[in-house]
């Protein structure tokens, strides 16, 4: 993508749902699921504002139109 904000937004989603999954496999995960909760909410919202920026995003139409090849 050519959209700085696509690129930006979408390493934030990544990088949230890298915690989300480390806070999961941590030992203390069972005995306590508060900090997993929170990174699953981050990863989560993360995940909304590159959706709802694609959505506008002239970049991000234009790769969905282009065909792979």
């Amino acid at each position: 993508m050519d959209c700085l904000a696509c690129k930006n937004l979408e390493e934030a989603f990544e990088s949230g749902l890298n915690q989300y999954n480390e806070a999961r496999s941590a030992a203390y995960y069972r005995v306590t699921t508060e900090l997993a909760a929170k990174r699953n909410v981050d990863m989560e919202r993360a995940r909304n504002d590159l959706e709802e920026h694609q959505l506008i995003c002239v970049s991000a139409k234009a790769q969905r139109i282009t065909p792979e090849v």
